[in-house]
């Protein structure tokens, strides 16, 4: 299940990211990360595979971050209809464990990086039966990456390798 001291960010979505972090940044003080426009590939119920363009950025204080996101029309993300906040994103130790709890307990998968028979991935989009939309995101997977951009540098950058630790 979801650990609200893992809480890390609220997604919003806009119709124009720049103009959104210009708004949002003025009237309460964000400084934001690089904004990243890129192809996601992800799985839907009724897709399955399919790729949307996503434009992002977060902002870089915490501990919880703001995500904009101005996704293609149809996408999960397209704010056209409804721009505002969207989901609320938690840091998860295993994605697809948090992923079939929450289907356990009657939320609906709306959206993942990968199909479900594959683990769903580094991400979920789940809709709880009251209707808010949660994201378990992986803390392996994409903290490390994260806070690499939110210090200011390249969300794409690789990760370096972990050292194995030093035989004594």
């Amino acid at each position: 299940m979801l650990d609200n001291s893992k809480f890390f960010h609220v997604g919003i979505r806009v119709t124009d990211l720049e103009a959104a972090m210009a708004d949002v940044g003025k009237n309460v003080g964000a400084i934001w990360a690089s904004p990243q426009d890129r192809p996601m590939s992800v799985w839907t119920p009724s897709t399955g595979p399919v790729v949307w363009q996503l434009a992002v950025t977060y902002s870089i204080e915490g501990p919880v971050h703001l995500e904009l996101m101005q996704g293609e029309r149809g996408s999960i993300w397209d704010g056209s209809d409804v721009p505002g906040a969207h989901h609320f994103g938690y840091w998860s130790d295993d994605v697809n464990v948090d992923t079939e709890a929450l289907i356990s307990e009657g939320y609906t998968l709306e959206m993942a990086a990968a199909a479900p028979e594959d683990g769903y991935g580094r991400f979920t989009y789940l809709r709880s039966p009251s209707g808010v939309l949660v994201e378990p995101v992986s803390i392996r997977d994409v903290k490390p990456r994260f806070e690499r951009w939110w210090a200011g540098g390249s969300l794409s950058d690789p990760i370096a390798p972990q050292s194995p630790p030093a035989q004594s």
